[in-house]
């Protein structure tokens, strides 16, 4: 018989440091699954907090022994952008580690207000500004610089927008610009629709910077889309933004930071490839040697990591409610839940998370679709990263199956929708929070129980 266990250990170098099994269960960070699951049900979503702490340790650590090996002379910062995940519990924890804040969105503004008035963060705290701001955004920035956030730095996305702040804002100011960076050759239009061209950039500072000395520009931002990757693309835009840099620098004697956004990727199969210490020292190489070449001082670094903070952390477990055979080849394993209202990005982008059967891997292995509860007919997962189909244990009868997609912590809720009204008033599932104690003992807590019906009849107009 081939069973699932086996088929696991010949495919990937197996366990490993956040996989292993146990008694023909699987463990997740030391987590084990199966008690979570006997003590909440399932449908679920699990967030394991420690993690988001080690990842942010693993970057700083990254960039501080890359600096260290190349005499880097800048220095580094670590950001959080807020939009991968909002919650509160994850800021929190990513907030433990000394770390500052990217934000996209108006209401972010007020999550920053939420956090300094719990004390997670302080005035000192950097709170870079992105996006494509509604007054109402630069209003709430406006307030913060007045009233002392001496870091919170708006980041100029447009020629028009610095007029906002010159009228509302009163307190010496550091604002940065975004460049507009050319996008992946396979969009569908060359150059990113956010940021200022790189022609303009020396006129804004001169014409609308420069002359008044309520502000101080000092941080070049550029975004790339791919997040951080060893491609030519990646490299000549890199190349390209550093360029611009020393181009500034020789006119702004202030500029002195840059912020590279498009962070580090996250591991989308059981094992990862990806050489995260060869990019980080290639990436400070780059910058030194451009800047060398430029003749200017090499720049503070900061760099803003949403997925690779928070993806990692989480975990959505289902039950197999039932199976059914449609044709001579074609198994499908039914989930309580739906891909395309709990993981949307496996419907909308091909997306593939590490999917592993949580109990059961002493059964015999076989080739399967997994369906969504939804009507659609996109609703469904059938490929790994590593392989073109997916393979779960057989489901007994009499004992559930259970299988878990994970590294699911990024982006999922804020593009389905946190609550609200879901594709067949599918429900969100319960989230379940995992931490440890000073002793290391597991601690869990439910976050938010299964969204309800009465919840949706009020969004919906109906009366409860």
């Amino acid at each position: 018989m081939d069973k699932y266990t086996d088929l696991i250990h010949q495919t990937f170098d197996f366990p490993t440091t956040e996989f292993q099994v146990e008694n023909n269960e699987l463990m997740f960070n030391g987590i084990p699954l199966m008690d979570i699951i006997k003590q909440y049900g399932t449908p679920l979503k699990l967030t394991y907090l420690p993690k988001i702490s080690s990842q942010i340790q693993k970057a700083k650590r990254l960039f501080k022994e890359g600096m260290e090996k190349l005499d880097y002379k800048g220095t580094y910062t670590y950001c959080y952008c807020t939009k991968a995940s909002h919650f509160s519990f994850v800021l929190e924890e990513a907030l433990k580690n000394d770390i500052h804040i990217e934000t996209s969105s108006g209401y972010d503004m007020q999550i920053v207000r939420s956090l300094y008035n719990k004390g997670k963060i302080n005035k000192n705290t950097y709170i870079v500004c992105n996006g494509f701001k509604r007054e109402r955004y630069r209003h709430w920035i406006s307030e913060l610089i007045n009233e002392g956030f001496v870091n919170c730095m708006p980041i100029l996305d447009h020629l028009g927008e610095i007029d906002y702040y010159k009228e509302h804002v009163k307190e010496k100011t550091k604002v940065g610009i975004r460049l507009a960076s050319d996008e992946e050759p396979k969009f569908e239009f060359y150059t990113s629709r956010l940021g200022v061209r790189y022609n303009d950039v020396i006129d804004l500072y001169e014409q609308q910077i420069k002359p008044d000395p309520k502000f101080e520009l000092k941080m070049l931002h550029y975004f790339i889309n791919t997040g951080i990757k060893d491609t030519s693309y990646y490299w000549s835009e890199l190349s390209r933004f550093v360029h611009k840099y020393a181009e500034v620098k020789k006119v702004c004697p202030e500029l002195d930071t840059i912020d590279i956004g498009g962070g580090f990727p996250i591991k989308t199969s059981i094992q990862s490839e990806y050489d995260y210490q060869y990019m980080t020292e290639e990436i400070l190489r780059t910058i030194k040697r451009i800047c060398t070449e430029e003749g200017v001082p090499e720049p503070n670094i900061f760099t803003e990591f949403g997925i690779f903070t928070v993806g990692e952390s989480a975990a959505n477990i289902y039950s197999i409610l039932d199976e059914k055979l449609q044709n001579d080849k074609e198994l499908w394993y039914m989930i309580d839940g739906s891909f395309i209202t709990n993981l949307p990005d496996a419907w909308a982008l091909n997306q593939r998370w590490p999917l592993l059967a949580v109990n059961h891997w002493d059964k015999e292995y076989r080739k399967i679709q997994i369906g969504g509860m939804t009507c659609d007919s996109q609703d469904y997962y059938n490929s790994e990263m590593h392989s073109f189909q997916v393979f779960l244990p057989k489901s007994p009868k009499k004992e559930p199956l259970y299988i878990g997609f994970f590294h699911t912590g990024a982006y999922q809720e804020q593009l389905s929708g946190y609550g609200g009204i879901k594709h067949c008033l599918i429900p969100s599932p319960q989230h379940i929070l995992v931490d440890r104690d000073e002793n290391g003992e597991l601690k869990t807590w439910q976050f938010a129980p299964e969204q309800s019906s009465e919840s949706m009849m009020r969004i919906l107009g109906y009366e409860v």
